[in-house]
């Protein structure tokens, strides 16, 4: 039963969407295909790039490192894919794992998926062996498809799935017995009518696992819902200026949310899905100019990239350009200004999670004033700043974020993990507060503040200081036990090799903190380090840092 508060967003939802073209007058003979293909898969990721092919069959879908492929031509595949691991006996419920870069092969199986109504577990590119196998054990891979460079990852004796290629870079001898390719797969498919292989009209409705960070252990399976309305498309269309049949760079990994998210934006809109399989910030910024994209879906490392470039690489036309949007996790405050000062009004900011999807976006003016900012809730998002009894705080006090939206994760496939409810609203394990216009501030995670001498500390607004120090590259701010204080900042910095860089020492790094912020903010222990540990979404791996006792400071 839909509530009266839904059915207004649902209406209003029909804004955004029609201004963005993807609700528009078509041909009388498209509008039926795609009624049935709605049918068939609703709003599915699958469904998508069926209803943009009956919409716009020979508009280009992905230009990745293999060339150019059009809707039509994914539809195509993926149905041949559905088919031909229908007819090897995949059933529906059973799961598929995709362990993939960005490609082509990674949206084959999405669209597969769906046809087939199985789930379909999206595995990290930066998992270790042990993580690797311990997950696939976990999640029961029926399927597991994957690009060669990971194949050294599994076990001689791995069968715990059939496996499939996703993506060759040399030659098929690398198949190990019994393995095959996607491609085979899709080039070998049986008809649509054979024993077997005949696909189901109206799917079951399967779930996308996505697997969290694993910054602190074994990543955990997150079983993301399916879009059941347009809502998801309206409520990051309401902040991102984009139409439809443009075209967008996905750099963003779409084996986590965030990209994920990005993909299925971008299919909504019939875009042209720019990829490369490994990031390159030169070549993104060559492609962006050549083919005019006008949005660049990314994560802050990759971001720190690009504006950290030589200027002449970035001597490119990037005219076209108006929407450069970031999440996965905090921009720093220098990368901000700087991003806005040389790329100009285009920065969008996402601050969400794998388990409540999107909860506040910040758009550039909303930065160029306030730097540090989540932003607001887009349509149909509510968020709310709660005490440990689950009440409303005041503005400008911190409590705990919690985010209500269409998109809440269904729990994990773990038992055992969980995350708190209050009132329909889940938990981002953040915490944070409203200004008095209303903006979303994040002060940390829950887990991540420390009481020091009886003081709340929070690391964030210590990065934030660090990271607009001239020749810091990157840092890290956490906290670490101490026996006199209970807690104690650790700061690890990265320098530019500058003469900025050169010149940084312990001694400057806690003045600059002493003179911006309290006292007890001040980090007791500063590390130098040629780079910081992080996972594929550019994530800091606290437990990889090393003892701030045992590394030498300069």
């Amino acid at each position: 039963m839909v509530s009266m508060s839904e059915a207004v967003d649902l209406v209003k939802g029909l804004v955004p969407i029609t201004k963005a073209g993807i609700v528009a007058p078509m041909r009388p003979d498209r509008l039926g295909k795609v009624a049935a293909a709605w049918f068939r898969f609703d709003f599915t990721p699958g469904g998508l790039i069926a209803f943009a092919a009956h919409r716009s069959p020979d508009q280009p879908a992905v230009i990745d490192d293999a060339g150019t492929v059009t809707y039509k031509q994914l539809n195509d595949a993926a149905d041949a894919l559905a088919r031909s691991l229908r007819a090897a006996g995949v059933k529906e419920r059973d799961r598929i794992g995709i362990l993939a870069r960005n490609h082509r092969g990674f949206l084959q199986a999405i669209g597969a998926s769906a046809r087939l109504g199985t789930d379909l577990v999206m595995l990290n590119t930066g998992a270790s062996a042990g993580q690797l196998a311990a997950v696939i054990s976990e999640q029961k891979l029926a399927w597991l498809f994957l690009d060669e460079e990971f194949v050294e990852l599994l076990a001689d004796d791995f069968d715990e799935a059939r496996v499939a290629l996703s993506w060759v870079d040399s030659d098929e001898s690398v198949l190990r017995e019994g393995w095959t390719t996607l491609e085979r797969l899709i080039n070998d498919a049986p008809e649509r009518r054979s024993a077997g292989a005949k696909l189901p009209a109206r799917p079951r409705r399967g779930k996308t696992i996505v697997l969290t960070s694993g910054t602190t252990g074994t990543p955990k399976g997150a079983r993301r819902p399916e879009p059941r309305s347009w809502m998801p498309a309206s409520a990051l269309l309401s902040k991102f200026p984009l139409t439809s049949g443009e075209t967008s760079f996905i750099a963003a990994p779409i084996f986590h949310t965030w990209g994920f998210a990005t993909v299925q934006i971008n299919l909504a809109l019939r875009s042209t899905l720019l990829m490369q399989r490994k990031f390159d910030p030169a070549e993104t910024l060559r492609l962006v100019a050549e083919q005019q994209a006008v949005s660049l879906f990314l994560v802050p490392t990759m971001l720190q990239r690009i504006i950290d470039l030589p200027d002449e690489q970035r001597e490119v036309d990037l005219s076209a350009l108006r929407v450069v949007a970031a999440s996965g996790s905090a921009i720093p405050t220098a990368l901000v200004k700087r991003t806005l000062e040389e790329l100009g009004p285009v920065l969008y900011n996402l601050y969400g999670s794998t388990e409540v999807s999107w909860a506040a976006i910040a758009t550039p003016e909303e930065m160029m004033e306030h730097p540090t900012t989540a932003g607001r809730a887009p349509l149909g998002t509510v968020v709310k700043i709660l005490d440990d009894d689950g009440n409303d705080v005041p503005t400008d006090t911190v409590g705990n974020v919690f985010v209500g939206n269409g998109m809440i994760f269904e729990g994990y496939t773990r038992e055992g993990a969980d995350q708190q409810v209050s009132e329909k609203l889940m938990s981002t394990g953040d915490l944070g507060h409203f200004n008095a216009d209303g903006l979303l501030f994040i002060d940390g995670r829950s887990d991540d503040m420390i009481v020091s001498g009886g003081e709340n500390v929070y690391p964030r607004e210590v990065e934030n200081v660090l990271s607009e120090m001239d020749g810091v590259l990157e840092c890290a701010v956490v906290g670490v036990d101490d026996e006199k204080f209970g807690k104690r900042l650790a700061a690890y910095v990265v320098r530019k090799d500058t003469e900025a860089g050169k010149a940084l020492t312990v001694d400057s790094i806690e003045a600059e903190v002493k003179d911006r912020l309290a006292r007890f903010s001040v980090p007791r222990d500063v590390v130098f380090l040629e780079e910081l540990p992080r996972n594929a979404t550019g994530k800091v791996v606290p437990r990889e840092l090393p003892d701030p006792t045992e590394a030498a400071s300069e």
